[in-house]
């Protein structure tokens, strides 16, 4: 199996799907989840992501059957599966908890599927054999799980997922119990067999830079619905809503109101200048609007765009972090690669300055 493609990854639609809890202390329902649609393409890696009780883990839970919509039905290749039960859903869960069997060795706890499957002794043998190779586990059959660091454990649980060979592979929260070193070694080993493997993903995370690194696409989620979908890119570059931009990475908000429009750009007249900004819409002269804007995308010098005040100056190593003012705007500059720059202190006056297909207005 580690050099071969899944057989049958699998999409997944889910048709407006709804979830309603009773408030225990109200008791009134309210909507975990509400009316969420989205098509999963087969092979692709979708990431949940948002704040807790945002619906991310609702919804897969929905998908791996272990909650029912109230409303809307999931369809996994095209087929409804409300009613079958989650031993019936062609789907495997990787656990945030591993969800591992401490009687069990590490061939046991990855072959525990495949015989529940009734599979022949000599294939569940040699299927095991090569998953263990793909998550580079090799010769640790005979060990127990409580032998192992919490990586290995981790590389166990996904193997008993892998092995039984799924149309989909779900995620919830894997790598929250591990060190922050570790996490971005496995989530990089995650996206690796995933994408040999060729099998459809959708992992539930609130990490921002945890779904940046390892998603085809991001669904981003506030209050039990869609806040925006799409690539990481689009959804950095690109976002629809303050809520949407300040949750992916840093940013900075400038408020002011259209000038005029020309040439694929909007002047935007703020209180300490005007600065412009390449967008499609049109807006109105007079329109009020905002400016986002990261900090990476920002440049400090003697001359430029808008006049800023520095408040905070503080050398990182591979950039130098500056807070600057601008008028009654706290602004956040990340200048990346100081060395040879001009290194602004505390107190000076200097000005910002950022290409307009570098910012973004809302």
């Amino acid at each position: 199996m580690a050099d071969k493609r899944v057989k049958n990854p699998k999409g997944v639609k889910l048709d407006h799907i709804s979830k309603i809890y009773q408030d225990p202390k109200t008791g009134k329902d309210f909507y975990a989840v509400h009316d969420v649609a989205l098509d999963i393409a087969p092979g692709s890696f979708v990431t949940l992501l948002g704040p807790s009780g945002c619906g991310k883990t609702t919804t897969l839970r929905m998908i791996a059957g272990f909650e029912s919509p109230d409303e809307g039905e999931i369809y996994l290749g095209g087929e409804p599966i409300n009613a079958l039960t989650p031993n019936k859903r062609d789907t495997a869960m990787v656990f945030q908890s591993y969800a591992l069997f401490p009687h069990y060795n590490v061939f046991d706890n990855v072959a525990y599927g495949l015989r529940l499957r009734k599979v022949p002794k000599d294939e569940i043998r040699q299927r095991v054999k090569d998953i263990l190779a793909l998550v580079e586990l090799s010769g640790m059959e005979q060990r127990m799980t409580n032998q192992l660091s919490g990586g290995q454990q981790q590389r166990v649980a996904l193997a008993r997922a892998l092995v039984v060979e799924p149309g989909v592979l779900l995620f919830d929260e894997p790598l929250s119990n591990l060190d922050a070193k570790l996490r971005v070694q496995m989530r990089t080993e995650i996206r690796r067999i995933q994408q040999a493997l060729g099998i459809t993903a959708i992992y539930v995370t609130h990490d921002q830079s945890e779904a940046m690194s390892i998603s085809d696409q991001i669904i981003l989620m506030k209050g039990g619905v869609i806040a925006q979908m799409g690539s990481p890119t689009e959804i950095y570059y690109h976002p629809v809503s303050e809520f949407v931009a300040d949750f992916i990475g840093e940013c900075n908000f400038l408020k002011g109101c259209a000038a005029f429009c020309q040439n694929g750009q909007v002047q935007v007249q703020l209180p300490v200048g005007t600065a412009a900004v390449a967008t499609e819409k049109i807006y109105a002269p007079g329109a009020e609007c905002e400016i986002v804007v990261r900090p990476e995308a920002i440049r400090i010098a003697d001359e430029g765009m808008l006049p800023c005040k520095v408040e905070l100056s503080c050398f990182m190593g591979s950039y130098q972090n500056y807070h600057v003012r601008v008028g009654d705007t706290l602004v956040k500059i990340t200048d990346n690669c100081p060395v040879n720059k001009k290194i602004y202190s505390v107190g000076d006056n200097a000005y910002i300055s950022f290409e307009p297909v570098c910012a973004h207005l809302l």
